[in-house]
């Protein structure tokens, strides 16, 4: 039987019984290792075919987990040297849940050290190959997340993480469906933390139905979170059902248009257009603090990061050493060797920004940012139901011109994505069409807990599509 079904189909016929589970699994074992073998989406494959029995009511649905959330008995490393060999005893809050539905784990995949990238080439095991073109970046940092989800094409979904756009920027660039969901909806408790006041655990699938799905099971209050929100589970699939847009607004922000790929603007204009079609209605305004987000992002995000990169110093878990020396000769021995560039360039940066004399002029500064882009957010929702622009300013660049992108090049790279992660917001990406045959992404962004009204545009557009 071939299984080039999706994840829908996969899950009816599980429930009529037509589905041979452990034929199934051999396939996709099969397949999966044969495009690990070619893209290096994953760090870690497990193998499906020890589980002789599925539990509804997913069936055995396989996911597969970035390596920076914490999955039991499975190596959990964030991408980094640092923490090579450590498994943790424990499950993520959303892979607890997603196991008690009858979730499987195929793996766990690449990313960007910590999440410390845009396109996944700063990982300690490897980069990922965007399916498109092996020669471009499958974007970061959930770079092996979205890979996987585009070139797998059997019944699949990604569970992945983002700080700055590690979801939509790889949706974007490998043309699959990346939902971020609002701050707190889902429970950070067993994140691998980058910063703590922007991480947020989301979905990566090839349909808008297939995150819909998975969203219903792991949203909902964890009081092992402190920033979880007191929401109560939902079904997010009634909403991916949509077909008229009718009533609809959308508002198109000027400023993220601004310094972006021609041929990405076009295709963008031309989705706004379609979902226009559909029902909606649609005009343009002003986002005035857009161009304050990126540098407001990088001083709270590096400040959050070298807190929390100082508890790995060859003690208690990851990378070990010979003990010599004093501890602090041994602590910076062991980071000098365990974490890459990148990292020790964020840390670094983010130490600069809380220092004495330092914190006022930078840190609080790019807080007090931070409340004036959600003050911008909610007056535009006052007006429109949904937001609209380009996902990433670019198609998915060649791994030859990513190496010659100062830091400062890379991180203009996140202009686009950081304001809705910032203003901790929901937001989803979705393919709208191709340039010079590489994807580009559609980026919706929504209201606060508006993951419905997100869900529901996306699946009324990706109808409208086929």
């Amino acid at each position: 039987m071939k299984y080039s079904i999706t994840v829908r189909e996969f899950l009816e016929q599980s429930k009529a019984g037509n589905i041979d589970y452990l034929d199934f699994v051999a396939k996709l074992m099969e397949k999966t290792r044969a495009l690990d073998e070619q893209y290096n989406f994953l760090i870690t494959i497990e193998d499906l075919t020890k589980f002789v029995s599925i539990e509804p009511s997913f069936f055995g649905l396989p996911i597969s987990v970035k390596d920076n959330i914490c999955t039991a008995r499975i190596q959990s490393t964030a991408g980094s040297r640092i923490l090579e060999g450590y498994v943790p005893h424990f499950d993520a809050t959303a892979v607890e849940r997603l196991r008690a539905e009858g979730c499987r784990i195929l793996g766990k995949t690449q990313q960007d050290e910590f999440g410390f990238g845009t396109f996944s080439t700063n990982s300690a095991y490897g980069v990922p190959k965007n399916p498109y073109d092996p020669q471009r970046s499958t974007g970061g940092s959930s770079g092996g997340a979205a890979g996987l989800a585009a070139a797998l094409n059997m019944p699949h979904v990604a569970l992945a993480e983002s700080t700055g756009g590690s979801i939509s920027c790889p949706a974007s660039f490998c043309g699959v469906v990346g939902l971020t969901p609002t701050y707190g909806l889902v429970s950070r408790y067993g994140l691998i933390d980058y910063a703590n006041s922007l991480d947020k655990i989301g979905l990566i699938g090839r349909q808008v139905y297939d995150v819909a799905l998975l969203l219903s099971c792991i949203a909902g209050h964890d009081a092992r979170d402190s920033t979880s929100l007191q929401e109560k589970k939902k079904d997010y699939t009634k909403h991916a059902a949509k077909k008229d847009l009718s009533g609809l607004r959308i508002g198109v922000p000027k400023e993220y248009f601004e310094n972006v790929d021609e041929a990405v603007s076009r295709n963008v204009w031309s989705a706004i257009e379609r979902l226009e079609s559909l029902g909606a209605s649609y005009s343009e305004f002003s986002l005035p603090t857009t161009k304050y987000a990126l540098a407001a992002y990088y001083i709270i995000a590096t400040a959050e990061a070298s807190t929390n990169l100082a508890k790995y110093c060859g003690m208690r878990y990851g990378l070990h050493m010979p003990l010599e020396g004093t501890y602090n000769e041994y602590f910076s021995k062991v980071r000098a060797a365990g974490l890459g560039t990148e990292a020790k360039r964020r840390v670094m940066l983010g130490t600069f920004a809380r220092m004495s004399g330092y914190r006022d002029a930078y840190y609080l500064k790019a807080m007090q940012v931070r409340t004036l882009i959600i003050r911008d957010f909610k007056k535009a929702f006052g007006k429109y139901d949904v937001i609209a622009a380009p996902t990433m300013p670019v198609a998915p660049p060649k791994f030859a011109d990513i190496a010659k992108l100062t830091p400062l090049q890379n991180y203009q790279m996140d202009v686009l994505t950081v304001p809705a992660n910032l203003a901790g917001i929901p937001h989803l990406s979705i393919n709208c069409g191709f340039t010079n045959n590489m994807p580009v992404g559609l980026h919706l962004l929504g209201d606060h807990l508006a993951e419905a009204k997100l869900i529901e545009t996306a699946a009324a557009f990706e109808r409208e599509q086929k």
